[in-house]
């Protein structure tokens, strides 16, 4: 028999038991979309991390109290209960590292502010930075419009403020110039000194929802107890590691540890961002595949155990082929293509309900969609060894019918 008659006998025999064929199908489309689900939202956050990175600059890290990745548990209160880093201490950190380094910028923030202009405000979740004269350039901000924060800004607290791309569109939505106007946030009145440059998102947030006022400012009128960052930039990639060393030193000596101190501040790298989004990533992909993979056995068992049903439904059926002199390799062929239509229908389901899934998840952070490809065809090659697999053993068993007895069966 041709493979296309045998396709469209297989095809055929599904449609006869429509429902009995998609509820079986769907174990095969959870397992697949567990899997493809995860991939693709991973993958998207994969695709922004080199943006987030970005934000740092090049030949840049931080030295902040907390690691890259803080969520708590095991350790949790050997963090919790360092001393914060002071303003005084960044100062110090930066007149010891005088030629060091090209840029060290001090900085502290707040998230959850609210920003009015007249009768128009933003929503109430604008990231408040203190800062001083150097964090746009160590942070990778570029001016868009006005200037940049200066040295007597932040030796004179001045009320002064540089709002993001996002802010301005809408406290100034019909491209009015906001560098001179006044805005408040905090209850504080500041006049705007310059727009940064838009930047779009990184690991799912805005970076264009920010403003930054003089850091001496911040702590005079907003928070005093908060622990400050240090942003210190390399003046090159060769000179990156050894800016870093000397940096752990200087900070050793600005926060007075003694030699047999551990260190009571953390880096944040791009290096260690990458490695412990790397480490996120592996766990996560390793769970969904773990659960999938069990998931699709046990729609192989489901598919395996339609199939002996419909062997035992179809007993007269292949009789009367087999008398009529159809071979028995076209049976068995016939109930593995039923086998591997069922896994591969569900499997295609999986991948589209996955795929639209994990891009709603990526949509959901500012991510940019995408198709996992290498997962897609991973996916159809399990189901189609599912399939198999699981068909081969019914249609052997189809193959293997006596038509006599075959004939004789009710």
């Amino acid at each position: 028999m041709k493979t296309r008659e045998l396709v469209i006998q297989a095809s055929t025999s599904l449609r006869s038991n429509l429902l009995r064929s998609w509820l079986t199908t769907m174990g095969v489309a959870v397992g697949v979309f567990s899997i493809i689900a995860v991939m693709t939202a991973l993958q998207a956050i994969d695709q922004s991390v080199a943006t987030g990175l970005s934000s740092l600059g090049a030949n840049t890290f931080e030295i902040q109290k907390y690691p890259a990745t803080f969520f708590g548990g095991h350790g949790r209160n050997r963090f919790i209960n360092r001393p914060d880093i002071t303003y005084d201490e960044g100062l110090a950190f930066k007149r010891l590292m005088q030629g060091k380094a090209k840029n060290i910028g001090l900085k502290i923030s707040q998230s959850g502010n609210q920003a009015i202009y007249e009768n128009r405000s933003t929503n109430p979740d604008v990231t408040l930075f203190g800062a001083d004269e150097n964090f746009a350039v160590a942070n990778g901000f570029d001016i868009d419009t006005g200037r940049n924060l200066i040295e007597n800004d932040i030796l004179y607290s001045r009320n002064v403020i540089i709002i993001g791309h996002e802010i301005r569109n809408t406290l100034f939505p019909n491209g009015e110039n906001p560098v001179g106007k006044s805005i408040r946030m905090n209850g504080e009145v500041y006049r705007i000194i310059g727009v940064f440059i838009k930047k779009g998102a990184a690991f799912g947030q805005s970076q264009d929802n920010l403003a930054a006022i003089p850091i001496t400012r911040y702590i005079d009128h907003i928070d005093l107890k908060r622990s400050i960052s240090i942003t210190v930039e390399a003046a090159s990639s060769k000179e990156y590691q050894a800016t870093i060393d000397q940096s752990t030193g200087s900070m050793r000596v600005a926060r007075g540890l003694a030699i047999r101190e551990d260190n009571d501040f953390e880096f944040r790298t791009n290096e260690s961002l990458v490695e412990s989004f790397r480490d996120f990533q592996k766990t996560i992909s390793i769970g969904a595949f773990i659960i999938s993979f069990m998931a699709l056995i046990t729609a192989g068992v489901g598919i395996m155990n339609i199939m002996l049903v419909s062997v035992t439904e179809r007993t007269r059926e292949i009789g009367i082929r087999k008398s009529i002199g159809a071979p028995a390799t076209s049976i068995l062929r016939q109930f593995l293509l039923e086998a591997l239509f069922l896994s591969l229908t569900g499997g295609l389901i999986g991948i589209i309900l996955g795929i639209g899934a994990g891009n709603l998840v990526a949509m959901a952070f500012n991510l940019p969609p995408l198709i996992p490809w290498l997962w897609i065809v991973i996916s159809i090659a399990v189901c189609s060894a599912i399939g198999v697999s699981f068909g081969i053993f019914p249609a052997y068993k189809a193959a293997g019918l006596n038509p006599v007895e075959a004939l004789r069966s009710r």
